[in-house]
């Protein structure tokens, strides 16, 4: 889970950005702050992994609340202002987002910093046993804690993922490209733009179909080399 806040002193960004997030699994919403005054104070008694962090604020600018961070967590700055983007990287941030900015842009930049941080814990979990790896899924506002060996497939559903287990379906608003940084590339691989599967659970592959269970997956053009892949 990677734990946000939000600094920016327009409350319309703040609105955007927690809806966007709210449709993310690995993403935990902390605090608002509406100054850089109100973002030093929470952070002298708490800390997150990820400030969304706007340039343009009253009194201290972002970039200059940035540089009195001496260990600074990720940050993802969301700001109307292009002319800005070099001095950000010059700061090592994580990415530069131009209002107003699609949820698309914002997943691309969350999945940045999701692919930093699961990197230790995915190397960990691909060695260890697949009985005791597990991943949260949302549903609604419930989470639930899955084993990777009950995951049949997970099939795109317009908004929605369709989680196909062993013995039960979870919707779940994460997009499939989340489960893509997710899942360990040795037991899932993706097979079609809307579907990922569990390689142990396939049973047969015919032609451009994948049979697991009652499901017959297409296998799509673009990602018949995953499949080659397992055969070879």
């Amino acid at each position: 889970m990677i734990t946000y806040i939000i600094v920016d002193d327009e409350t319309a960004s703040h609105d955007i950005i927690k809806e966007y997030a709210a449709s993310v699994s690995y993403l935990s919403f902390q605090t608002s702050c509406y100054n850089a005054f109100e973002a030093i104070e929470y952070l002298t008694k708490n800390t997150v992994d990820l400030i969304f962090l706007d340039i343009n604020m009253p009194k201290l600018s972002g970039f200059d609340f940035l540089k009195t961070l001496s260990n600074p967590p990720k940050i993802i700055v969301t700001t109307a202002y292009s002319e800005y983007a070099l001095e950000g990287y010059e700061l090592n941030i994580e990415d530069y987002l131009l209002k107003p900015f699609s949820f698309l842009r914002f997943m691309k930049a969350v999945n940045k910093v999701y692919e930093i941080a699961a990197t230790p814990s995915k190397r960990i979990q691909e060695t260890t046993t697949s009985d005791s790896a597990t991943i949260f899924i949302k549903e609604d506002k419930k989470y639930h804690q899955i084993n990777l060996n009950d995951i049949l497939c997970i099939e795109a559903y317009g908004n929605y993922t369709k989680i196909h287990m062993i013995d039960q379906l979870i919707v779940s608003h994460q997009t499939l490209s989340s489960f893509t940084q997710q899942l360990p590339e040795k037991q899932f691989v993706r097979v079609h733009k809307s579907y990922i599967i569990s390689i142990p659970k396939i049973e047969l592959i015919e032609g451009n179909r994948i049979h697991i269970k009652s499901h017959k997956i297409p296998i799509g053009k673009m990602y018949k080399l995953n499949v080659d892949k397992l055969l070879s």
